[in-house]
């Protein structure tokens, strides 16, 4: 089995303004759909998510659960 590749930082919540998914930048389409797109089209997607976070309303102020784990075990998070 391959592995499909995500932006999910495991912050799932979606800025009512922009639509967007506060942690990666995904719509909820985007999100629901992520599977069964085609390798390519997941591509695309994720070379528009750095304009797209830069437009939601806030930040996320939890820590997300991949920063606390590497923070647990020491390491840093880009």
């Amino acid at each position: 089995m391959t592995s499909i590749e995500s932006p999910c930082i495991l912050v799932c919540s979606i800025d009512m303004k922009t639509g967007y998914c506060f942690g990666c930048g995904r719509t909820r389409d985007e999100i629901s759909g992520w599977m069964d797109m085609t390798p390519e089209t997941r591509r695309e997607i994720m070379a528009q998510l750095p304009e797209r976070l830069a437009t939601v309303e806030r930040k996320p102020r939890r820590e997300t659960r991949r920063a606390r784990m590497a923070r647990e075990r020491g390491e840093t998070v880009g």
